[in-house]
């Protein structure tokens, strides 16, 4: 299934690998992640990593602009780069070599290893894969407008969340163009991209491409 934790991320690239293995569908792992990152601060090691206010751990190889706003709870892993203005509201888990750009907001997220998010992004109650990119201006949109729970559709498949607000779940090598929107409950599994300006909801397997119109096609190659 395209849609379970195992299927979409290669869980040795996150310090988050503990926590998220215990849950069949990512989503259900959304609830816990302010506390697991409070769990996880505690325990990382003080010779690399710098304690910058309460609740807030900041790799000593990671680069962080003066006008960049780090709120409580989050931990920023080596060598990330944290962008002029970006705004990190809490509960963001940040890997390594990962990219937050200017004016990007972060809340509630778990970004695996060499993420980027680099302009003009909000991501929020959403998890990110290793190495997936997310274009200029695309956004993950986390509450329906009905204010309705989420509901993932697969097809003619309808799982019930039971949750109010979920973003987008990318799995590995995600690529999302510029200007997208990425739905409440979209998944998007490993290695698929999606075209700039698209309107995207539901599942999308992996391998594919989203094309305009929401047309889905089959890759030509694998990661």
């Amino acid at each position: 299934m395209n849609y379970v934790t195992k299927e979409l991320f290669d869980l040795a690239h996150t310090k988050a690998a503990d926590y998220l293995s215990a849950f069949r569908y990512p989503w259900e792992a959304l609830d816990g992640i302010k506390q697991m990152i409070l769990d996880l601060g505690e325990k990382l090691p003080v010779d690399e990593y710098e304690q910058r206010a309460e609740g807030v751990w900041l790799h000593k190889t990671a680069k962080v602009f003066p006008s960049a706003y780090l709120g409580a709870p989050c931990i920023i892993g080596p060598e990330t780069e944290v962008r002029h203005c970006a705004f990190i509201r809490g509960s963001a888990l940040v890997g390594a070599n990962c990219v937050v750009g200017n004016s990007v907001e972060l809340k509630n997220v778990i970004l695996f290893d060499n993420v980027q998010v680099p302009h003009y992004n909000y991501v929020g109650d959403s998890i990110l894969g290793y190495k997936s990119h997310m274009g200029a201006g695309s956004i993950t949109s986390n509450v329906k407008s009905d204010k309705s729970l989420v509901v993932i559709r697969n097809g003619e498949e309808r799982i019930e969340t039971g949750r109010k607000k979920i973003g987008a779940i990318l799995g590995d090598y995600v690529e999302v163009g510029c200007n997208s929107v990425l739905n409440p409950g979209t998944i998007i599994g490993r290695n698929s991209n999606v075209y700039p300006v698209s309107c995207v909801r539901g599942v999308v397997p992996e391998n594919r491409i989203w094309k305009t119109g929401g047309v889905i096609v089959a890759k030509n190659h694998r990661v």
